[in-house]
């Protein structure tokens, strides 16, 4: 086969550019492919051109394509998209290899992205005060009181580091600002114009896919290695094709199309997988509603949830104001076989078929976002058991079970959508003008993803009516669907605590798993903005709209959710009126200047970053050893203790500590000890720039349920079978005083979840050193490869229950000088009444620059190594 050996020629308003051109493969070979294998297979050209990538690995790449074999291969992001969650402990790794540049006398401002960075500051801010004007004030104030110190770094280092934008805090959600300002589909650099691809430190960074533009979630510790230079391997995706067809029917909307979608296909099983949508009805999908669909890959399992560039994709580049951007995307992807042509005969592995026709009004839940209810089947989902009288402002209101105590419209999902949002506006008009009110214990919030979104409602006469429902705008961040919901109403707290009523939350989020929303709501749902509306004014999850009436008008008469649903005739004309391409361009012009309060923010000056030591926010993490030691031989692991013995789908929200921190937990104690007021205890996320606090935090979520605990649920084990129970923290602490080393025993979709770094780096500072598993997560897995962790995996049948593994044996797990990858190895498992049982394992490094990274420790020690030797 010829590979390319030079780049081809594109003329576009008189400017000449250059680009490598995979049609130089053959032609009639590539259109066979999936879209979102040729986006790969031009960054492999590409890199075989620019970086020296070996022509047999572009062979075998393109041979596995054709023949369905496995191959890896380096994929080189064009950029990388972090928000301030996962950017700050990845900033301060960048900060601790200047310093180690540093203890090794070489240059510390060496270390750079090499790559466009943008970190957008959007997960930090709380619902503190809600439902009143003073809310989005009110909340950022805080925001800043709290997070100043992270703040203060951040600002440093966009001041240090080339390549490296910062968006403030109050601007909108990373990946509502990917889709309407950063990304631009094609890229150019030098008259060079190559495929807009992107990494970002949040699994949702796939709700670019939506635009046609390749990108999902990694772990931050893998975005580093990319912006310091290093690839990203990855093996030849399986590729599942999804065939759109029909159009939704009246009162359906996108979010029910992606809850659907998610249904589908995590009951298909697409975990490693690319998704592609195709078919007739792509046409008619805008791409918010696409940018929806692919939002939620994760909740299905998916890499990426991929729609190819077409005329929607132009259009919409040129309505938020991209002109430029969109006549050159269009060229290229028209030039280099990117442009979707309905006429091809592609060829994915599989190929399911949806019709929207068939898709109906859903909520999802109460923990999981696969589990998918139909709205005329919602008011079953909750039996009431509890109830209890509550008062506010002097009434008395009896609850039960299901009361709803968050209705939230937030996240990225649905808040870049502005049909959706807009619907949503609609029905609050219809529900004020019919005199309905919202429940008195809900506490509402509008979290909108860009500023946009606050002009078009405006735009449209809308904003109002959404406030005198409490759905003022309190916020430009993730908010409620990352924890940050702030407190409850006391009343309603009071009635979980005492009554032990089931509160539940409806959210217009994309993840919903235990514990996660809220420590004390127990049954969160997902659904669309008009339904989060809806549920608010019913204040209970157990009403049935079909039969069951919202509320009375001032004459008494019933008023059901058909009444104010707002028709597509009403809405079609307000949204072309209201959401306007000046609104985009005013709102993005400075995004990067901020606000006043990120302007006058103090900053230290220096290559290097001033570290505080007395600081509970900002720490040097350890992650990085000194250059002299050397790369350690891979040694078996001997004499091993169970820390945890979990069950399926422990997700990276049980693993990772998030939301408030609990003054009884080590964490919380930690910080008493530290001088630090339970009141400034702030939250999980917002420390996570501390290891001290994050070791202590993890596994401390109060809903964990494990096998040496049982029945107490929450971050607690057992070092004896008859011992007493010690927070996992503690556990672990004494294993390391004993040498002993930890492991985690776990069932299926272990990590399913947030990409969160600490799910890896926690337990490696716990001493874990290796996880058992039925199965993993993607990034997940690769988050712990990339912390020197080793996963492995039961093979067949195989689990903890068909072995009867109990969890206080010790295990041996050998391993030879050199591994390979997807190894098999044994482990040997010993009772405390000394019997013997040993299993095969498949050890899942599965590729050899994973086997490097596991024998230099991590990821971030084998980038130092390979960049100081380069000195």
């Amino acid at each position: 086969m010829e590979m390319p050996k030079k780049t081809k020629n594109l003329t576009l308003n008189h400017s000449s550019y250059r680009y490598w051109d995979i049609a130089a493969l053959g032609q009639e070979r590539v259109r066979t492919l999936p879209y979102s294998l040729r986006v790969l297979l031009e960054n492999l050209v590409r890199s075989q051109g620019e970086k020296g990538t070996p022509t047999a690995i572009v062979e075998t790449f393109f041979n596995a394509l054709q023949n369905g074999q496995s191959c890896e291969f380096p994929f080189y992001p064009a950029r990388v998209l972090m928000q301030d969650f996962t950017g700050v402990p990845a900033v301060a790794d960048l900060c601790a290899l200047r310093d180690a540049m540093v203890d090794a006398h070489a240059d510390p401002t060496s270390i750079n992205p090499g790559i466009p960075v943008d970190l957008v500051v959007d997960h930090s801010v709380q619902i503190d005060a809600y439902g009143c004007s003073e809310a989005l004030a009110h909340n950022v104030e805080q925001e800043y009181v709290r997070n100043g110190e992270r703040y203060r770094l951040l600002k440093w280092a966009q001041g240090a580091f080339k390549n490296f934008r910062i968006v403030p805090p109050n601007s909108g959600i990373c990946h509502q600002v990917n889709l309407e300002y950063l990304a631009s589909v094609a890229m150019e650099h030098e008259s060079l114009v190559y495929c807009d691809t992107v990494v970002g430190t949040d699994s949702h960074t796939t709700m670019i896919n939506g635009l046609g533009v390749l990108g999902w979630g990694v772990g931050g510790i893998e975005a580093e290695a990319a912006m310091l230079g290093e690839p990203y391997w990855m093996t030849v995706p399986k590729v599942i094709g999804v065939k759109l067809s029909g159009k939704l029917t009246t009162g359906c909307t996108a979010t029910d199309l992606v809850l659907t979608v998610t249904q589908m296909l995590r009951s298909y099983g697409v975990v490693g997988s690319f998704v592609e949508y195709f078919g007739p009805a792509l046409q008619d999908l805008s791409v918010a509603d696409r940018a929806t669909v692919a939002n939620m890959s994760p909740e299905y399992g998916a890499t990426t949830g991929f729609f190819p560039i077409d005329e929607r994709t132009i259009e919409y580049l040129r309505f938020t104001g991209r002109e430029a951007q969109a006549e050159l995307a269009e060229a290229y992807a028209k030039a280099n076989l990117l442009w979707y042509d309905a006429d091809d005969i592609v060829r994915y592995d599989d190929v399911l078929e949806l019709d929207l026709s068939s898709v109906e009004p859903s909520i999802a839940g109460p923990s999981r976002p696969q589990d998918r209810i139909p709205l005329t089947k919602a008011a079953g989902t909750i039996k009431s058991v509890h109830q209890a009288n509550i008062t506010i402002d002097g009434r008395q209101h009896s609850i039960k079970d299901g009361a709803v105590a968050i209705a939230a419209i937030t996240s990225c999902t649905n808040t870049s959508n502005p049909t959706v949002m807009l619907q949503a506006a609609l029905l609050a008009k219809h529900a004020v003008e019919k005199g309905l009110k919202k429940a008195p214990w809900v506490k509402t919030s509008c979290a909108p993803g860009s500023k946009v979104v606050e002009d078009y409602l405006l735009n449209a006469g809308l904003l109002d009516y959404l406030q005198q429902l409490g759905f003022h705008i309190a916020a430009y961040g993730c908010t409620t669907c990352i924890g940050n919901s702030g407190p409850l109403h006391e009343q309603i707290e009071l009635a979980n605590r005492e009554q032990n009523v089931l509160l539940a939350a409806a959210l217009s989020g994309n993840r919903n798993f235990e514990g996660r929303i809220h420590q004390r709501v127990g049954a969160s749902f997902l659904m669309s903005p008009p339904l989060v509306v809806a549920y608010a004014i019913a204040g209970r999850m157990d009403i049935d709209f079909s039969l069951e009436a919202l509320g009375r008008d001032p004459n008494g008469n019933p008023v059901y959710l058909g009444d104010i649903w707002p028709t597509e005739e009403e809405l079609k004309p307000i949204e072309a009126a209201s959401v306007r391409t000046a609104s985009f361009v005013s709102r993005y012009t400075d995004i990067f200047r901020g606000d006043e309060r990120w302007q006058h923010l103090e900053t230290p000056q220096g290559a290097t970053y001033a570290w505080q030591s007395d600081s509970t926010y900002i720490a040097r993490p350890p992650f990085i050893g000194p250059l002299h030691q050397d790369c350690r031989d891979i040694q078996s692991i001997r004499r091993a203790r169970a820390l945890l013995v979990m069950a399926d789908s422990v997700t990276t929200d049980h693993i990772s500590p998030a939301g408030s921190i609990d003054p009884s937990y080590p964490a919380g104690r930690y910080l008493l000890e530290k001088g630090v007021a339970q009141a400034d205890f702030n939250s999980y996320g917002s420390r996570r720039g501390n290891h001290e606090v994050m070791v202590r935090g993890t596994f401390a979520n109060i809903r964990i349920k494990q096998l040496l605990s049982h029945p107490q649920v929450g971050g607690f084990t057992r070092m004896e079978r008859d011992g007493n129970l010690v927070h996992v923290y503690d556990a672990a602490m004494e294993y390391a005083k004993r040498n002993i080393p930890c492991i985690v025993i776990a069932g299926k979709e272990y990590g399913t979840g947030s990409s969160r770094d600490w799910a890896a780096k926690g337990p490696k500072l716990l001493g874990i050193r290796a996880v058992i598993a039925q199965s993993f997560e993607r990034i997940h897995r690769s988050n712990l490869v990339g912390m020197g962790i080793l996963p492995l995996q039961f093979i067949g049948q195989d689990s903890r229950e068909n072995l009867a593994l109990t969890g206080y044996e010790t295990f041996d797990i050998e391993l030879p000088k050199q591994l390979s990858p997807g190894q098999s190895l044994t482990v040997k498992a010993t009772s405390d009444n000394g019997s013997v049982q040993t299993f095969p394992v498949l050890c899942r490094l599965d590729s050899a620059i994973e086997i490097a990274y596991y024998r230099n420790g991590g990821i971030l020690p084998y980038v130092f190594r390979a960049k100081a030797e380069q000195l």
